[in-house]
C-alpha cells in the first residue's frame, strides 16, 4: 500500500573527518551504485549534501556534490532488486558524461541536460561538481510512450529546447517546495513532471508527435517483440528481422540507430539475457547459457560477454557465489 506521506531523508558529510567523507557517500550509495574515486580523492574532504524524498512510487533526490565517477555494473544489477527508470537533471556544472551502453558510446552533459538511464543495464558517469536532481519513475509510467521503456536507456534531452527547460524549471521548484506540500499535490505535481519528461523523450526519439510518429512507434514496438521472441535462435540478426517483417532497411536504422544499430540491440539482449540467466539458474553450464540465446559458441559468447561487460560470465558467477557467502 502506499503510504500517504512525504518521507525525507537529508545525508550531509560536512561533519564527518575529511578523509570519511568521500567513504561514507560511497556507503551512502553502495546498495545502487559503486564510486569510483581517483587516487588523488581517497582521503581528501569531499563535499555531498543529499535530500532524498519518497512521495508514493517515486523517488527524487536533489543533491549536490563533488566531482565524482559512479557506474551501476552488470555485476551490482544481478546483486540487487532495485530496477525503474532514472532521469538526471543537471541543474548546473559543465562536461560531465556517460557511457550507457555496451558498445562503449559516450554522451556528453551540462547544465539543463537531462540523461534517462534504465537501472536494469549498466552505465558509467563522469560527474564534474554540480548540483543535480535525481528521479526514479516505475517502468509501467512510461510504457504509454515506450512499450519497452528500456529502450530509454541512455537519451538526452537538449537543454537548449524550450520542453527540457520547462522540465528543469518544473523539478527544481518542486524539490525546493516539497516541504511546503501536502502529500497529494506533491504526488500529482509529480506525476505531472514525470508525463512532461515521457512526452519529451517520445518526441526526441521520433515516436510521439503526428501520424507518422505513431506507425513508428508500432514498428519500433513490433521489431522488439520479434527480437524478444528469436533470440535463442542463432540466425536472427538485422537482416533477417528485415526479411521476416518485412520493413524498409532505412527506417529500422532510424528507429535503433540510438542503440548503435539492430545488431548491436539483438547482442545487447542476448548479453543482459544471458547476464540474468547465469545468476539465476547457477546449476546451468555457461556454455548452455550462451547457446540459449543464440551465440553459436562457447568462446564466441564469452568474448562478446567480457567486451561488454569487462568481466567473463565465469567471474560474474563466482563473484555472485562470493557475495552470497559473505553477507
Amino acid at each position: 500500500m502506499r503510504s500517504n506521506r512525504i518521507a525525507h531523508n537529508r545525508f550531509d558529510v560536512s561533519g564527518l573527518p575529511p578523509q570519511q567523507q568521500l567513504l561514507a557517500y560511497w556507503e551512502q550509495l553502495g546498495h545502487v551504485i559503486e564510486v569510483v574515486p581517483s587516487l588523488e580523492q581517497i582521503g581528501q574532504p569531499f563535499a555531498c549534501i543529499n535530500d532524498r524524498y519518497e512521495i508514493g512510487e517515486f523517488r527524487i533526490s536533489d543533491t549536490f556534490t563533488d566531482s565524482v565517477v559512479f557506474e551501476r555494473t552488470i555485476t551490482r544489477i544481478s546483486r540487487d532488486n532495485v530496477r525503474g527508470i532514472g532521469f538526471t537533471i543537471f541543474l548546473d556544472g559543465e562536461a560531465h558524461s556517460a557511457i550507457t551502453h555496451a558498445g562503449r558510446r559516450e554522451s556528453t552533459l551540462c547544465a539543463g541536460s537531462v540523461l534517462a538511464t534504465d537501472l536494469d543495464q549498466p552505465s558509467r558517469v563522469v560527474r564534474q561538481a554540480c548540483r543535480y536532481i535525481t528521479l526514479v519513475v516505475p517502468r509501467n509510467l512510461l510504457e504509454h510512450v515506450f512499450s519497452d521503456p528500456g529502450a530509454i536507456h541512455g537519451r538526452v534531452l537538449d537543454p537548449r529546447k524550450l520542453g527540457t527547460r520547462l522540465i528543469v524549471q518544473h523539478a527544481r521548484t518542486l524539490v525546493e517546495n516539497f516541504r511546503y506540500m501536502a502529500f497529494e499535490n506533491a504526488h500529482r505535481s509529480l506525476t505531472d513532471l514525470v508525463q512532461l519528461i515521457a512526452a519529451a523523450f517520445g518526441e526526441e526519439a521520433g515516436l510521439i508527435g503526428n501520424k507518422r510518429a505513431v506507425s513508428r512507434a508500432l514498428m519500433f514496438d513490433h521489431v522488439r517483440r520479434y527480437v524478444r521472441a528469436n533470440l535463442q535462435e542463432c540466425e536472427l540478426s538485422p537482416e533477417s528481422v528485415i526479411e521476416s517483417l518485412g520493413l524498409p532497411r532505412s527506417t529500422i536504422y532510424r528507429l535503433f540507430e540510438h542503440e548503435g544499430g539492430l545488431g548491436a540491440y539483438i547482442r545487447h539482449l542476448r548479453l543482459r539475457t544471458a547476464a540474468d540467466d547465469l545468476i539465476r539458474i547457477p546449476t546451468i553450464a555457461i556454455k548452455d547459457i550462451g547457446y540459449s540465446v543464440g551465440f553459436k559458441s562457447a568462446a564466441h559468447f564469452t568474448r562478446a560477454f567480457q567486451g561488454a561487460y569487462e568481466i567473463t560470465p565465469k567471474e560474474l558467477r563466482l563473484n555472485n557465489y562470493r557475495y552470497l557467502h559473505t553477507e
